[in-house]
């Protein structure tokens, strides 16, 4: 089958005769029925689905049947499958009737794919396919045109209702939850959750199948979403903003953008230190309560023989602290909820520390905000107003101390030294006081 039988996208029209479309399918909706007017008692059945066969042109496709017809061409092939459709109705798009429900698309028309004149099959022609496939990587709007996690923790309850755009990458996938209506429908919902560089979680629902199945096969902290036209939603439950995946939701899965780029370069770097894995509640226990102390051995020891959270006091060198690092990497932006259950967005420190002492080392751990404040005593607005070279100082002002650091310590299988910490507290130690501890460590050895 050669390429130059197909007919492209942007030279459709309704006067074509037994017209043949090849596309990646880049979006599909739910097998839908309803009565049929002119067969009182009888179903029909319908599904939708988005074409692209250019990086410009993409259209939506509707096929009309019965049961049987309908369920077993929907259930041949999945977004991201190349397919060919054959002799389709090529009809003006109505803006009052089907179109509402469907992706905006830039084709005046759309498809009608029917059993009696249509056929749409899988593409098997592997230049077409060559052609087809690096399509689904690219984004149906400006790649440029988004809101990231932080523009919409910052707007709040202004976005409620609103459809836009947004750029964010997985951090986790739920399981999917069934339910049956109270008119005795089966229905289902899976929650996504979504982060980006300026806020840790944001939910992402899931209500039809298609969209359900497509968000299955992502793999967490590793892939990048381009979502357009996703449902935004203020959830008084649970106090916070949440998208939601509709009819007009078309989703680019690690789409081939500058933007994407820099986003999954970001995840990898946060999933590689544990900083995803960090517990987003507040501490349980206040840094007065805590007075065991320990090595840096000794840490990595009881996280090995305990799974559950502990915390501590170690007496180490600050061992990494990247402070002279581009602000972006020390400052970041996260969501806060405010007491009259509005969003605002906060700006603090977000720094991965290591420290070390005459045992060992433990990498990555978090010190962020308000903590952070207390240890390095400036702001995130006078740490902005440094030179480079004040900021080198600061820096070496903590690598060249030995430091009484409160720690909270979990078990992470994904940290290279088996266990990932929170700081708590971190100020220069006393010489008698560590002199007392250590010795008291040494006599328990």
């Amino acid at each position: 089958m050669a390429a130059h039988t197909f007919i492209a996208i942007s030279e459709l029209h309704p006067n074509f005769s037994h017209p043949k479309v090849a596309g990646i399918v880049i979006g599909k909706s739910d097998v839908k029925s309803f009565p049929d007017r002119k067969n009182i008692g009888v179903d029909r059945f319908t599904f939708s689905f988005t074409v692209k066969d250019s990086p410009d042109f993409f259209i939506n496709v509707t096929a009309w049947g019965n049961d049987g017809y309908i369920n077993l061409l929907s259930g041949s092939f999945s977004v991201g499958d190349c397919v060919v459709i054959e002799n389709p109705l090529v009809a003006t798009k109505d803006p009052e009737k089907g179109e509402r429900f469907c992706p905006t698309t830039p084709s005046h028309y759309r498809l009608l794919v029917t059993e009696a004149h249509s056929q749409v099959y899988l593409c098997a022609d592997i230049d077409t396919m060559d052609r087809l496939l690096p399509l689904i990587h690219l984004p149906v709007k400006d790649s440029r045109d988004f809101y990231s996690l932080g523009d919409i923790v910052a707007n709040g309850q202004k976005l409620d209702g609103t459809v836009i755009n947004v750029l964010a990458a997985v951090k986790s996938i739920g399981e999917p939850k069934q339910f049956t209506t109270s008119d005795r429908r089966k229905g289902q919902r899976l929650e996504v959750k979504l982060f980006d560089d300026s806020v840790s979680s944001l939910p992402l629902v899931c209500w039809d199948r298609e969209a359900i199945q497509l968000v299955q096969t992502l793999i967490p902290k590793e892939t990048v979403l381009f979502i357009a036209d996703v449902k935004i939603s203020f959830d008084s439950f649970r106090n916070s903003m949440a998208a939601t995946v509709n009819s007009k939701t078309i989703i680019t899965v690690n789409p081939d953008t500058r933007e994407a780029s820099l986003l999954f370069s970001y995840a990898k770097e946060a999933s590689e230190s544990g900083a995803l894995d960090q517990d987003e509640k507040p501490e349980d226990v206040t840094v007065d309560s805590i007075t065991d102390v320990y090595t840096v051995t000794q840490l990595k020891e009881k996280a090995q023989e305990n799974p559950e959270a502990f915390f501590g006091i170690t007496y180490s060198f600050i061992s990494k602290l990247d402070l002279d690092s581009s602000v972006s990497k020390v400052i970041r932006t996260r969501c806060t909820r405010c007491k009259d259950q509005a969003f605002s967005a906060s700006t603090g420190f977000d720094l991965l520390v290591d420290f070390t002492d005459h045992t060992g080392t433990v990498h990555g751990c978090a010190l962020r905000s308000p903590m952070a404040e207390q240890a390095l005593g400036c702001t995130t607005n006078e740490f902005t107003m440094l030179t480079d070279d004040q900021r080198t100082a600061m820096k070496w002002k903590f690598l060249l101390e030995r430091c009484k650091i409160y720690v909270k310590i979990l078990p992470s299988t994904k940290m290279r030294t088996g266990i990932r910490g929170v700081i708590l507290a971190c100020t220069r130690a006393d010489p008698g006081e560590v002199k007392q501890h250590m010795s008291a460590l040494l006599q328990r050895l």
